[in-house]
């Protein structure tokens, strides 16, 4: 029995939980598709389908608003500025890095609507982008996986959630990495400017 006698209803699931969360639904999807359980296309469509929509969706819902509130906090605005100032130069590079960076997709979304990236470029970028994490993701998982696992006993859906742990632990360390690379600078560039505003 295949869950898809659920009918849409999995796939709508799948979909949710690439808006909200993004990899571990995900890669929980792809192994079910490793083990027969689920339709692959299915699941690609419906998961960067909803990666694209939660991704886009802070971007909408902070563009034209987020200079405002920063507004209100300069301390918040000099430690954004930094990473507005990244977007500004490398618009398409940081746009699609996005969904690539787990982490910092909430950060880079809110960097982009604050940059005034065009709604048009940035919204293509990430679909185009999504789609690529999806079939990446499901390429490693449902099929690269098993197919290699199975010389070391691991065939099927074992191979396919041992390798889809390692696509999970690979996104987060990454995302940790990123951020690592992308905080120094903002905080260093807010703190010399804090401590100027300080001796004047």
């Amino acid at each position: 029995m295949t869950l898809d006698s659920f009918g849409p209803f999995v796939y709508l699931a799948v979909f949710v939980l690439a808006i909200v969360e993004g990899e571990v639904g995900y890669v929980a999807a792809a192994t079910l598709v490793a083990h027969g359980r689920l339709n692959a296309m299915g699941v690609m469509v419906a998961g960067a389908s909803g990666a694209a929509i939660g991704d886009q969706m802070y971007f909408y819902v902070l563009r034209g608003r987020l200079a405002r509130w920063l507004a209100w906090f300069p301390t918040l605005g000099r430690r954004a500025g930094p990473l507005a100032d990244r977007v500004r130069r490398n618009r398409v590079a940081m746009v699609l890095l996005l969904r690539f960076a787990p982490g910092l997709r909430v950060a880079i979304a809110a960097a982009c609507a604050y940059a005034d990236v065009p709604p048009l470029t940035f919204s293509v970028l990430n679909a185009i982008t999504a789609a690529i994490w999806a079939a990446a993701v499901m390429g490693l998982v449902a099929w690269v996986g098993p197919t290699y696992l199975k010389t070391l006993g691991l065939a099927g859906w074992k191979g396919a959630l041992l390798m889809g742990v390692v696509v999970v632990v690979l996104f987060r360390v990454a995302g940790r990495v990123e951020r690592k690379a992308i905080a120094p600078e903002g905080e260093i560039a807010a703190e010399s400017e804090i401590a100027q505003e300080q001796r004047t």
